[in-house]
């Protein structure tokens, strides 16, 4: 599987999936939207944008949303709504989430994605 916390734009074997660019509506830059597979029926999409300023309720500059998806449904997301800051969806249940880095909030969904697929495995 892909490691998104070492694949850069432009780098080499980065592929469309890790293209930059700038959403002007939004004032804000593309950092990462990728598509992983974990299993047959289970994937993992991970988009982060740069913005210009922090949203109602963040104090970074960071927009992000990381969804782990199995058999169609969404069983955890960490996301930051305008107004509602950082936090996480587990199974239906929200939870505040710690922001500390762009780097960090990646390596702690992965690890999410990774225990929820090995416990729903049933291994």
């Amino acid at each position: 599987m892909p490691d998104p916390t070492t694949t850069r734009p432009g780098a080499p074997g980065a592929g469309e999936a890790s293209l930059v660019g700038i959403i002007d509506n939004m004032r804000a830059t593309l950092l990462l939207r990728q598509r992983l597979p974990f299993a047959e029926n289970s994937f993992a999409e991970l988009v982060l944008w740069q913005l210009a300023s922090p949203l109602p309720g963040s104090v970074h500059s960071f927009k992000y949303r990381l969804a782990l998806v199995q058999q169609e449904v969404c069983v955890l997301r960490y996301d930051n709504e305008s107004g509602k800051g950082d936090h996480r969806h587990l199974r239906g249940k929200e939870s505040k989430y710690p922001f500390i880095s762009p780097e960090q909030l990646i390596q702690d969904f992965l690890r999410d994605a990774r225990r929820i697929q090995h416990e729903d495995s049933g291994s």
